[in-house]
């Protein structure tokens, strides 16, 4: 029965049909087995050995002694000798000892007949008659000098018998740890494919549209931890599936409107068509609009191309001080204009790792949003500093703020404070921004300075 159920799963294991789980399980049993075999072999040749190296000294130790009796002793000590083995009380019904002439005919000693040819000096098996039937022997023949040998041996009965039960009872031993494998090896089974069985109903449900499904995390072995780990991953895959959905309906809301006025715009333009000076400044207010959405979509490619990490190759050592000071000097006259006092109040250099045009990018992000949202005659600030284990470039405004309830919100895309709502802009900055931070392994910082808002963008050490 034990063999049957072990090839029914070693046709499972090669069979297309079969699983992963049915082949460790049945693999997990084979192994069962086979230590199993092992300590059995073991076991009979550590015992059943023992046994017959404990006979075969037995018989070398009667066979010297005999020798050595007749070479001191002649025939007379011999048989002494020969009497006193066979009369001794010790192991009376199985020892076999006998003295031959030089034909081969047993002359003294309890010897029957046997089968087979007995080599000078080595220890054979034979077949004998003895107590009325054949049994098996252990014989030694050892030559006297004369063309007599004196024949040593023992019984093998109760050895064969000892080890006719040693069999037995590793046979039936050998059923049982087989039929215990096959049984935990199905048990093992089945607890893989219950583990794996929870992993893909819950990613059927996913499949199936339910996001917000996952797996029941039990324990802490390694099916926990993947549990866990696809858990996580699954988590970021529904927050980025409502970025993406959020951001849809953002571009949807932010894209009617300056939609809407292009094309009233041009409306208007064909119905002004005998008015050339409003039809130039319809189209000039089009191409405005458009160009905003033009910036947009810019905006948009850029914080794509930051989240997925297309630009890392391009990496190179850079001075962040003087990619503050060389943003300072091109939005010095914007600032001008806009009657704000921007300065480099930075130290340098300050080397990190990255591309200057992302973080030029980011940097430009930050000035035009400080000039932007900071009040006529106050100042903007921009640093660059080193520390032990970190590298920090900033930009400061000096203007009202931003709200506390709006602090951790103002990253998000197309977010924008209410009190800046009338701003041209898209909400877009400080998102594009934090994609690029995140692209260089840097983190955003913002804080309330009081007065002003202070944007730092910490870049590990380099």
């Amino acid at each position: 029965m034990v063999i049957v159920l072990y090839v029914a799963g070693l046709r499972d294991i090669f069979s297309l049909r079969g699983s992963i789980a049915a082949r460790l399980a049945v693999g997990y049993g084979l192994l069962i087995a086979l230590a199993t075999a092992a300590l059995a072999a073991l076991f009979y040749f550590g015992t059943v050995g023992v046994f017959e190296r404990s006979l075969d000294t037995r018989i070398q130790g009667i066979g010297a002694r005999l020798v050595y009796a007749w070479r001191h002793e002649g025939e007379t000590g011999l048989l002494r000798e020969i009497d006193e083995e066979l009369h001794d009380s010790v192991d009376t019904n199985t020892e076999l000892i006998g003295l031959l002439d030089a034909g081969g005919h047993p002359v003294v000693g309890n010897l029957t007949r046997w089968q087979g040819y007995l080599p000078k000096g080595q220890l054979v098996f034979a077949t004998m008659e003895r107590a009325g039937g054949p049994v098996s022997a252990r014989l030694l023949a050892l030559p006297l000098g004369d063309g007599r040998r004196v024949v040593v041996g023992r019984d093998m009965s109760e050895l064969d018998g000892i080890r006719g039960v040693i069999e037995r009872a590793l046979a039936i031993s050998a059923a049982v740890s087989l039929l215990l494998a096959f049984l935990g090896a199905q048990l093992f089974r089945r607890l893989i494919e219950a583990r794996i069985g929870r992993i893909r109903r819950t990613a059927g449900r996913i499949a199936a549209g339910e996001l917000s499904s996952r797996i029941t995390v039990l324990g802490h072995d390694e099916f926990a931890r993947l549990g866990a780990d696809i858990n996580q991953m699954l988590d970021r895959i529904e927050s980025l599936m409502e970025g993406v959905r959020h951001v849809s309906n953002s571009i949807a809301h932010d894209l009617r409107t300056p939609l809407t006025r292009v094309r009233s715009r041009l409306e208007r333009a064909l119905h002004a068509a005998a008015d050339p000076k409003a039809l130039v400044g319809d189209a000039r207010l089009a191409i405005e609009e458009i160009d905003n959405v033009i910036s947009l979509f810019d905006k948009l490619l850029q914080i794509a191309a930051a989240e997925t990490g297309v630009r890392t190759r391009s990496f190179d050592t850079l001075d962040l001080a003087s990619i503050g000071h060389d943003m300072v000097e091109l939005y010095e006259l914007v600032a001008d204009e806009q009657g704000v006092l921007l300065r480099f109040v930075g130290e340098g250099p300050v080397l990190v790792r990255g591309d200057r045009d992302l973080l030029a990018s980011a940097l430009a992000s930050l000035i035009d949003n400080a000039i932007k949202y900071a009040r006529m005659g106050v100042k903007v600030d921009v640093g660059a500093r080193r520390g032990q284990n970190e590298a920090v470039v900033w930009v400061r405004d000096y203007g009202p703020g931003v709200p506390e309830c709006d602090l951790e919100r103002i990253c998000e895309r197309f977010y924008r404070v209410d009190q800046s709502r009338h701003l041209p802009g898209n909400g877009l900055g400080l998102s594009s921004v934090t994609a690029i931070a995140q692209l260089h392994g840097a983190s955003l910082r913002l804080r309330n300075a009081g007065p002003g808002l202070e944007v730092s963008l910490v870049f590990p050490a380099h």
